[in-house]
């Protein structure tokens, strides 16, 4: 008894420093890979962009939000020696005076050691994705977890994963870009009246939406990684107002997100946007403004399996996937971003509104 006193104690000591020190995320994967937990191939860029795609010419960092027009004000991008963070509304990435091919195993070993295993490495593409993961700081920290937690810690679980997806682009200078976007998962109960997964009721995982503070929480250690302080690091992230630059409008009967920047920043925020909200990006061409995607289209009706109860469960989807054109179109600092079909021709269907609604509210 008095052993269980004492580790109760040890443990409730060991919570308590976690919460004095403000740890958020805590992410541990076993050193073998588990079972599978992966986006459907719909919802998963695919590999075909060329290595390290050259975006347009350095900008000045600015903030931005979804709302009501105003002018966009330019402010500098604060930095630390050769890295510096820009953000757009709740969008935020790095910008390190550095070589792509400098940077791609620092930034390998910082997923690792923050507690991940890699699904996707592929250095001549620029891009890396992590398995999903457990943030075992959201376990509730009361005595009882405390105490057992230590011993018996895969009993508890919060019932949600988390995935990140790290882009290196090469600019024109010589340095890099780094995005990291996040996609994560929620475990639900159906298939019974009580909610109660004990009573019978059966499972599924649903995509949950996309959390801009894990984003720019990973951003801030992986400057750390590269070199950065950690006081200097939060006061970057914590750096930048927000301005309300973009929103949804209609133009010719159609639906399009209207943003107040120039076409390379609305380029690169469309792109991460898009990278956020689990489009598959079959393609790009930046010369034409256009991203070539797929896109799944909602089930309607709840009572019926959903996506990802049928894949996990081996069942074809009910709804094959649709392809279409997402237009990135600037005259000065004013860019409009479409939704066109497969064959080029402009979309107003529901699903075109649907897209820029997702679009729109990802660039908020």
């Amino acid at each position: 008894m008095s052993a269980l006193v004492a580790l109760g104690l040890l443990a409730g000591c060991s919570s308590l420093r976690d919460v004095m020190d403000g740890e958020r995320v805590d992410y541990k994967s076993s050193g073998t890979k588990g079972p599978s937990l992966d986006i459907p191939p719909d919802l998963t860029q695919l590999s075909r962009d060329t290595r390290y795609v050259v975006p347009g010419t350095a900008v000045s960092a600015s903030s931005y939000q979804v709302g009501q027009p105003t002018q966009a004000v330019q402010t500098a991008a604060t930095a630390v020696g050769d890295v510096r963070i820009e953000r757009a509304g709740s969008q935020r990435w790095l910008v390190v005076n550095r070589p792509a091919d400098k940077l791609w195993g620092p930034v390998r070993d910082f997923w690792l050691e923050s507690g991940f295993l890699l699904a996707q490495d592929q250095e001549n593409l620029g891009i890396m994705e992590t398995d999903f993961a457990e943030n075992r700081a959201k376990l509730p920290q009361d005595f009882i977890r405390s105490a057992l937690g230590k011993v018996f810690d895969g009993l508890y679980s919060t019932g949600e994963r988390d995935k990140f997806r790290t882009r290196l682009e090469r600019r024109p200078d010589g340095g890099t870009e780094i995005y990291v976007s996040h996609r994560g998962m929620i475990e639900v109960i159906t298939g019974g009246k009580t909610g109660n997964a004990a009573s019978g009721d059966s499972t599924v995982w649903q995509p949950r939406p996309a959390d801009p503070e894990l984003e720019a929480e990973f951003l801030r250690r992986l400057m750390v990684k590269l070199g950065v302080s950690q006081e200097q690091s939060k006061a970057l992230v914590a750096a930048g107002a927000t301005k309300q630059t973009s929103r949804i409008a209609t133009v010719n009967n159609l639906p399009v997100v209207q943003i107040d920047e120039g076409f390379d920043r609305a380029w690169r925020r469309v792109g991460l946007a898009l990278d956020r909200t689990g489009f598959t990006v079959e393609d790009r061409d930046r010369s034409q403004g256009t991203y070539f995607v797929r896109y799944v289209e909602p089930v309607v009706n709840k009572t019926e399996p959903g996506f990802f109860s049928k894949l996990f469960s081996g069942s074809p989807a009910a709804t094959p996937p649709l392809k279409y054109r997402i237009a990135v179109k600037s005259q000065g600092e004013s860019t409009t971003v479409s939704v066109l079909n497969a064959q080029g021709a402009a979309e107003s269907s529901a699903n075109a509104q649907r897209i820029v609604q997702v679009i729109a509210d990802d660039l908020k």
